[in-house]
C-alpha cells in the first residue's frame, strides 16, 4: 500500500482491533449505538471495563463512531 492510500485517523486501528478482540468493527459500532447518551470518555471507559479493551483502541472506536454520527 502506498503512502497516499494509507488509512489514517481512528480507522487505522481497525485491523488491530478486529484481530485483538475477535469482532468486526460493526459489532463495536452497534455497542456504541446503544451508548449514545453517554459522553465520549464514558463510552471509552465502558469499552475498557466491560470488554478489556486498551485505551487507544477504545478511544479510536468512540472517535470514529461519534464523527460518523455527526456527519449523518
Amino acid at each position: 500500500m502506498s503512502q497516499d492510500n494509507k488509512v489514517k485517523g481512528p480507522a487505522s486501528y481497525f485491523p488491530s482491533i478486529e484481530k485483538n478482540y475477535g469482532h468486526p468493527i460493526s459489532h463495536w459500532m452497534n455497542l456504541l449505538d446503544a451508548m449514545e447518551d453517554k459522553k465520549h470518555m464514558e463510552m471509552v471507559a465502558a469499552l475498557k471495563s466491560e470488554h478489556e479493551m486498551g485505551h487507544g483502541h477504545a478511544n479510536a472506536l468512540v472517535a470514529y463512531h461519534r464523527s460518523r454520527n455527526e456527519k449523518a
